[in-house]
């Protein structure tokens, strides 16, 4: 997998949450869901993206769409939202509408390999 623009990347670490709206939003649902991080991860939020792959489905290259809602564990949650719920095994389904499967994922993204390093050690 290559994510265009980000030379570096990282999947969710296990033990996030979620909250999520009643109802979820069309066409990505990732726009109803605040991800709720460790505080140890607070300066990393502006890093977790929506990607998903490009419409040659023969290319690995895969482009961020938009980031996450993100709140720490220490701050108030949102108002008005269920949860909060693990994000695994939700984002280990597939996700499939009417005409085929859909590739995307939720991804940490890096442009410096130091905070990528960063990252990792902070969710070893």
């Amino acid at each position: 997998m290559i994510v265009q623009d980000y030379p570096w990347f990282c999947d969710m670490p296990e033990g996030l949450h979620y909250m999520r709206e009643e109802e979820f939003p069309r066409p990505f649902i990732e726009k109803g869901i605040v991800f709720i991080l460790p505080d140890k991860l607070k300066n990393f939020r502006k890093n977790l993206y929506h990607v998903r792959r490009r419409q040659d489905d023969d290319s690995a290259l895969y482009v961020p769409l938009f980031r996450a809602r993100c709140v720490l564990e220490s701050e108030p949650r949102p108002e008005g939202m269920s949860g909060p719920f693990p994000v695994y095994p939700f984002y280990t389904r597939v996700a499939r509408n009417r005409r085929h499967y859909l590739d995307y994922y939720m991804l940490f993204l890096f442009a410096g390999q130091s905070d990528l390093a960063r990252f990792r050690n902070l969710t070893a």
